[in-house]
């Protein structure tokens, strides 16, 4: 059962990111081609093209955490014996869900005050639509990098 759930999350994040991806390039696309060869463009797609941008970022940010491809300074792991390795792991994990946890929290406050203050993006739209992608990302990650601590702890009682 975990095991299918993680395969849908894993398909849905890829398809997010292929779809964001290719919906950035085509809009970037469409508006140079237009500003470049009709002298026009439409106003509203550099707002989007950031909008999805950061969309793209955070869902990317929750799939390198998925498959711990983040970016990691890995000197540590030439020099250290393997059981230090597994002790260094769950400190950067338990220290990585930490400060991932705060920036949910934070963002999750940021979203909540868009909202009461009725901001808007794109002429008309909630701005909390689209910004609720940062504390629902960095909440993904806490979670992500709180269980990979976990499973350090277990592994190393274990032994």
């Amino acid at each position: 059962m975990i095991g299918a759930l993680e395969r849908v999350g894993r398909a849905l994040e890829n398809v997010a990111l292929i779809t964001l991806l290719l919906s950035l390039i085509g809009l970037a696309c469409a508006q140079i081609l237009l500003r470049n060869a009709f002298s026009i463009g439409l106003p509203w797609i550099d707002e989007l093209l950031r909008l999805i941008l950061l969309w793209l970022a955070m869902i990317g940010a929750v799939a390198a955490s998925r498959d711990h491809k983040q970016i990691a300074i890995d000197i540590l792991s030439r020099f250290m014996p393997a059981q230090r390795l597994r002790w260094v792991e769950l400190a950067t994990s338990t220290f990585t869900a930490i400060v991932t946890g705060v920036l949910c929290f934070h963002s999750a406050r940021f979203v909540q005050q868009s909202y009461e203050f009725e901001d808007l993006l794109l002429g008309d739209w909630p701005a909390w639509v689209f910004q609720i992608i940062l504390p629902v990302a960095f909440g993904l990650m806490a979670y992500r990098y709180a269980l990979r601590a976990l499973g350090c702890l277990l592994r190393g009682v274990a032994r």
